[in-house]
């Protein structure tokens, strides 16, 4: 395996130790939340991953929108692989936010997803962009018009992402406040302040490591493909 395999390993078993270890921490070491101002405090320890979820996927969104500019001004295989990249990712810890914020909010307002809210709708369509630049690098044929297609949805998705991030300050419904912006102000215990940071620093140490796998396993493609059509060429000949 190349140098950034190896370095990808490594991110990735420490990042999965750290995350291991914000899961214990939240459920045996974080003190409880007042119950008076929540109507099931033991469940605010999903948020210990759920808000890194949500930020490693605004990473990803943004590795999405540097590879979807590369790839309009160089049309570079670098370019593409960080489409591949951020797209893959995107979806990866987008479905972790999904799933793991409405088992939240099952027992925290009583439905498990408020249409309401304009944070959850942007980000329910953030994921499904990612889903949608997935199944179809799988599913089209590889060429520059397809890849100028998934780039420009990639475009759309990340002008998703301060949407997004904003909701919550011009239109709040049921979704909390930005819990670092506004940490003070919600009086959160400093164990919890630490368990956060600890899953913010484990899940980028994650991030990363997923981050640089992906890509070997891209360039690796790459490279089969490459291989795979000068063997055509050949047999043709």
């Amino acid at each position: 395996m190349s140098s950034a395999g190896t370095r990808g390993k490594t991110l990735t078993a420490l990042g999965l130790t750290g995350a291991a270890a914000t899961v214990l921490l939240g459920f045996l070491w974080a003190p409880e939340v007042d119950a008076e101002a929540w109507k099931a405090p033991e469940a605010y320890r999903i948020l210990f991953w759920h808000v890194p979820f949500a930020w490693s996927s605004f990473l990803a969104f943004c590795v999405l929108f540097v590879g979807s500019v590369t790839w309009y001004m160089r049309r570079s295989d670098m370019g593409w692989r960080l489409i591949c990249t951020g797209s893959d990712l995107g979806l990866l810890f987008g479905l972790g936010v999904v799933i793991s914020g409405p088992i939240w909010g099952s027992a925290e307002w009583g439905v498990p997803w408020d249409w309401g809210d304009l944070r959850l709708n942007t980000y329910g369509l953030l994921t499904a962009v990612a889903l949608f630049l997935v199944l179809a690098r799988n599913s089209q044929p590889d060429g520059q018009d397809t890849r100028d297609t998934i780039a420009a949805v990639g475009l759309f998705g990340f002008a998703l992402v301060p949407i997004t991030a904003l909701a919550t300050t011009w239109y709040q419904e049921r979704h909390p406040g930005i819990i670092i912006i506004e940490s003070e102000e919600a009086g959160l215990a400093p164990e919890i302040m630490m368990v956060l940071i600890l899953g913010f620093v484990s899940f980028f140490l994650l991030f990363a490591g997923f981050a640089l796998l992906t890509d070997t396993v891209h360039q690796m493609e790459s490279r089969l493909g490459r291989l795979q059509r000068l063997l055509d060429e050949e047999a043709v000949h």
